[in-house]
């Protein structure tokens, strides 16, 4: 049984030293995954409207879930960005009504925006935000 274990990832490490180099993802591929996604589904953009989760992510339903550019109006406060592709999350802020912008990089990562936002548009970019 030990015998075998070896030879199977002997085979496992052969395949990955021939295997190509990984290239960056091409827009709209999913490189979803870690900590944080909460209940986004893979290759989405999700955004929340309160800060109020676990680490693993939130678990509330989310005010917006693209994987296209949009354009409406919701609360938001966290977001995660499952997507190959920069987000732009535009809006206004809560209270002063002054303009706003925030980068949602991409690749599975999440952040919030700050301060409560009436999100009202995203876009999505072709270069790094």
């Amino acid at each position: 049984m030990l015998l075998k274990s070896f030879a199977i990832a002997g085979a496992v490490a052969g395949v990955l030293v021939i295997a190509p180099a990984a290239s960056a993802a091409a827009p709209g591929v999913s490189i979803q995954g870690g900590a944080g996604s909460g209940n986004c589904p893979q290759g989405s953009l999700c955004i929340w409207p309160n800060w109020n989760h676990p680490p693993q992510g939130p678990v509330e339903t989310p005010s917006l879930i693209t994987k296209t550019e949009w354009t409406g109006s919701i609360q938001g406060f966290n977001f995660y960005n499952g997507t190959g592709r920069d987000a732009v999350i535009s809006g206004f802020q809560y209270g002063t009504g002054a303009p706003f912008k925030n980068c949602a990089p991409a690749g599975g990562t999440g952040g919030d925006l700050y301060i409560p936002v009436n999100v009202t548009k995203v876009t999505w970019q072709l270069t790094p935000c």
